[in-house]
């Protein structure tokens, strides 16, 4: 039976009827919204529109179906309501008769999936929170294991200054740690109770009540506000885009990581697949896929733009559309980051190969700075180092094989303690900067990275 009808003549077209149904994809808000029934049930009881007794009775059956569903004696069907809201009342109905009908007293559905879909975001960001955690723990483990390994970094994917391997690790956890600070920020405009807004101008009942018995630290300041506000959604969705870039970065550099050309890493065949073609051939699926839930990921956020672009105040029922793209991103964000921490977990690094990247050339940054300390300023310095660099390839030599009489056609400034700079021990040495790669600095970020991630276990 439908929450609605009483004005209407004429039954709803079979079509339209499938075509504005909401069910096949909301079932999934069924727990909290039986939750926020119980809440209404007592509101009502307090506000003195139904007894106490007939409250209890209530929420009795509620608890009731919920067990039922949870236990699989009872089953959502697609089409046997237009919404979760009409469904859970029509069980109840089944259940108590018609007095099942005082639930949808001083209440309207706008305001019941506003409370439904804050309930149940609380619950999903603690579930990111704990993947994003084992990730960064996962990374935290791999830093810890390869201390002291050494590889080429990249910029503009050429060949810069040399890394450790475990500052480049280091790197994603922070990265994943902002994503889950920017997900526990943004509870804050979630954990807010729209209960008592009904359809646009308020109901008679206390919302600090109904916000008190649904654990929101907070209620709504403006009715109209509290039925058509979706920004939490935007803001909630844009973290998950933001968090699945940063996993889209690392897949890319699994990906490249693993190729021949490169043999930074070897993936294990628990998390690769093969060419229906080619024999050969060992393929990074699961990162190249992660790159590609992304782009979904993304596209979900965008589609919740347009779908609120221009809508006027305050419910209007394109917001229905809101939630498979909020089902959709969440379901295959939290895939990601499984998906993604098992390939980590899957993984060996080959130390050979990263070291024997770094070339002796990366350590010209370093004969710059020298010539700075002998007084050089820096856009000169970086002339005469680059001309130097040039003459060295030109000559098939390393910048350590360089004689001083050839350094000093280009700079009367160098002298022997020149080739002081051009080991890798000397680089990483005066590296132990608060953040840089060198050794001891590692240690410390190390350090740090565990007490972060101790505050969020």
């Amino acid at each position: 039976m439908k929450l609605w009808g009483g004005r209407f003549r004429e039954p709803l077209d079979p079509f339209i009827e499938g075509f504005t149904s909401a069910l096949r994809f909301d079932k999934r808000l069924l727990p909290y919204d039986i939750q926020a029934d119980i809440a209404h049930a007592k509101a009502l009881s307090a506000a003195g529109v139904i007894s106490e007794e007939l409250a209890n009775k209530i929420v009795k059956a509620l608890e009731e179906i919920k067990e039922e569903v949870e236990a699989g004696r009872r089953e959502i069907k697609g089409n046997e309501a237009e919404d979760i809201h009409t469904l859970v009342e029509n069980w109840l109905e089944e259940k108590i008769g018609e007095e099942a009908g005082f639930l949808r007293s001083y209440r309207s559905r706008n305001e019941q999936i506003a409370c439904d879909l804050r309930l149940y975001l609380k619950e999903e960001v603690k579930k990111i929170e704990e993947a994003i955690n084992s990730l960064q723990a996962t990374l935290l483990s791999l830093a810890e294991k390869h201390k002291g390994w050494k590889l080429t970094g990249y910029t503009h994917l050429q060949h810069s200054q040399p890394v450790s391997l475990s500052h480049h690790l280091l790197a994603y956890f922070w990265m994943f740690q902002r994503d889950k600070e920017r997900f526990r920020d943004g509870l804050k405009r979630i954990d807010i109770s729209p209960e008592g807004a009904g359809a646009i101008a308020g109901v008679e009942l206390d919302p600090g009540l109904k916000a008190n018995l649904l654990g929101f630290s907070r209620s709504f300041e403006n009715s109209i506000d509290a039925v058509s506000d979706r920004d939490f959604l935007i803001e909630f969705l844009s973290h998950c885009a933001i968090c699945c870039i940063h996993l889209s970065r690392l897949a890319e550099e699994i990906v490249l990581w693993s190729t021949q050309e490169f043999y930074f890493l070897t993936l294990s065949d628990t998390v690769c697949t093969g060419s229906s073609m080619m024999p050969h051939k060992k393929n990074p699926d699961p990162a190249e896929l992660i790159r590609g839930k992304t782009g979904r990921i993304i596209g979900s956020l965008v589609s919740l733009f347009i779908i609120l672009k221009a809508l006027p105040l305050s419910y209007n029922f394109d917001m229905q559309e809101n939630q498979p793209a909020l089902f959709d991103a969440i379901d295959n964000l939290k895939d990601c980051l499984i998906a993604m921490n098992k390939i980590l977990q899957n993984l060996s690094f080959n130390k050979e190969r990263m070291e024997k990247s770094i070339e002796d050339y990366l350590l010209a940054v370093e004969l710059a700075d020298y010539l700075i300390r002998k007084g050089i300023p820096f856009r000169r310095a970086h002339r005469i180092v680059g001309e130097l660099l040039l003459y060295a390839m030109e000559k098939g030599k390393k910048l350590k094989e360089l004689e001083i009489k050839e350094m000093r056609e280009f700079s009367p400034a160098f002298d022997e303690d020149v080739y002081e700079h051009l080991s890798l021990s000397s680089f990483f040495r005066r590296r132990n900067f608060p953040g840089g790669t060198g050794e001891k600095a590692i240690e410390l970020q190390i350090k740090r990275a565990k007490e972060v991630l101790s505050q969020y276990g």
